[in-house]
């Protein structure tokens, strides 16, 4: 996965405003991606139970927001087929939290938080020495 700055970066400065974003590496800057749109998706959770309809929507617009600029950031000049594959998943829970907010459809929220859940455990376990620069790799 490559990240391009200017995107993930923009994404990401709208889900939290607390430091890291300017000393992060790309895996971090994904990482953190991710941790914005998980929170999000608690977030949407929280107010589909308390009724909060705009709080809902804006949160899950958020995660989708975010979801999406994973989704772009994949590097599709690398020829695996983990990169088709991610990108089929990011755009599954897309679709899935559109569902959960037309819907008020929980169970889809959390299965875009395991899904994603699964995927950032995966992300963070790659060993330091693994990890590509930007540009690199997928």
């Amino acid at each position: 996965m490559a990240l391009g700055y200017s995107q993930g970066a923009g994404a990401y400065k709208q889900v939290r405003t607390q430091g890291g974003i300017e000393t992060a590496d790309p895996h971090g800057l994904i990482t953190m991606l991710m941790d914005g749109a998980l929170e999000r998706i608690r977030f949407a959770l929280g107010h589909m139970v308390t009724g909060n309809v705009a709080g809902k929507g804006e949160a899950i617009s958020k995660a989708i927001e975010i979801v999406g600029a994973l989704q772009s950031a994949l590097n599709h000049e690398v020829k695996a087929p983990l990169v088709g594959q991610l990108d089929s998943l990011y755009d599954y829970m897309s679709r899935r939290l559109l569902h959960a907010n037309l819907h008020n459809d929980a169970d889809a929220l959390d299965e875009v938080t395991r899904l994603l859940g699964q995927i950032r455990e995966s992300w963070v376990a790659i060993p330091v020495e693994a990890r590509q620069p930007a540009g690199a790799g997928a």
